[in-house]
């Protein structure tokens, strides 16, 4: 493990409270911020510019992109909208009845996916005319709130308060798949689909990360596991911070974490190793994001007010070029058998 001095450097107009999720276009080095502030930011991070900006009627608690100018926010305001910063306009969906705390758009199903404090999924479908009649193909209620999502292909993994995790196939929601308990003790923070399709990673408040799969053989479910990880030890007691985002290198399939503790750690979660970590910055890691080929990587350092209100840092972006050594996964070494 090998620690890093470059932070990456710093995006210029960053907004000005919490950075509530970032990320990179499929198709560019675009990158789209939502924040408290009540804002959708549109970045060229290459460029080190901002190319448009919406402003809602509440903090935008997520964001998503559809292509590479337009895509999705979501918003304590309880509206699901549609952004195109070419065209400089704003369509609203639809609407939860509780603010509404995720969003991802299918490319599989071509819907949009929401998740609300309302105890709801809906799925839209962003084709159709503007109103709620018209664009909501359906309602799907869950448990608990609903903290997080996550897809890939066809599939969908909601984790919500109250640890519960619900997997859905989109081309079947009438019920669960596999309804599940997280295999953590505490809340859930962040649930992370790995990109060849066969589980998901998934974060509690209790600085751990346990890493799960869809295939429910014995055989499968033995090779899951949980890791322990942004924690320190000070004065002989075990400091414990919360895991806020996961993100995984498109290409290698490993993994970063980030973390209240100021750090973003890279695993490689097949061979249960560390890679690397990087320099410490200089508040909570709020969200992060591998650009399109992982070569980039964007880093929200953000005060999540665990901790509660108290003076901070002011919130930051950071885009930080990523080299092959710290993400590729290091080949097994065997020892030589006896002649």
């Amino acid at each position: 493990m090998t620690l890093l001095p470059a932070i990456g450097r710093e995006l210029s107009n960053p907004p000005s409270d919490g950075i509530s999720n970032l990320r990179f276009s499929n198709s560019s080095d675009h990158l789209l911020v939502s924040s408290w502030d009540k804002s959708v930011r549109l970045y060229d991070a290459n460029a080190d510019l901002m190319r448009g900006e919406f402003k809602h009627g509440g903090a935008v608690l997520d964001c998503c992109f559809h292509d590479d100018s337009s895509g999705f926010s979501v918003c304590a305001d309880t509206k699901v909208r549609r952004i195109d910063f070419n065209a400089g306009k704003e369509d609203v969906l639809g609407t939860h009845d509780k603010p509404v705390r995720c969003v991802e758009y299918s490319y599989a199903a071509g819907q949009v996916i929401t998740g609300s404090w309302d105890r709801t999924i809906k799925c839209w479908d962003p084709r159709s005319a503007s109103g709620t009649v018209r664009t909501q193909i359906g309602t799907y209620q869950q448990p608990e709130r609903v903290n997080s999502l996550s897809l890939v292909g066809n599939r969908l993994v909601v984790a919500t308060a109250g640890r519960h995790v619900n997997i859905y196939d989109l081309r079947n929601m009438s019920q669960p798949e596999q309804r599940r308990e997280s295999s953590l003790k505490y809340q859930t923070r962040c649930v992370r689909c790995y990109p060849n399709g066969t589980g998901y990673a998934l974060s509690s408040v209790e600085g751990r990360v346990s890493m799960e799969f869809f295939d429910l053989s014995e055989a499968a479910q033995a090779k899951k596991y949980a890791f322990k990880c942004h924690r320190k030890s000070e004065d002989g007691r075990d400091i414990v911070y919360p895991v806020n985002a996961i993100a995984f290198h498109p290409i290698y399939g490993t993994f970063a974490s980030g973390g209240c503790d100021g750090f973003v750690n890279i695993w490689d979660g097949n061979n249960k190793k560390r890679l690397y970590q990087y320099s410490k910055y200089p508040t909570s890691i709020s969200a992060l994001s591998f650009s399109r080929d992982g070569g980039l990587l964007a880093v929200a350092s953000s005060y999540t007010f665990e901790e509660g209100d108290k003076p901070h840092e002011p919130d930051t972006i950071f885009v930080r070029s990523v080299n092959e050594i710290e993400v590729k996964p290091k080949p097994k070494v065997y020892p030589n058998p006896p002649v």
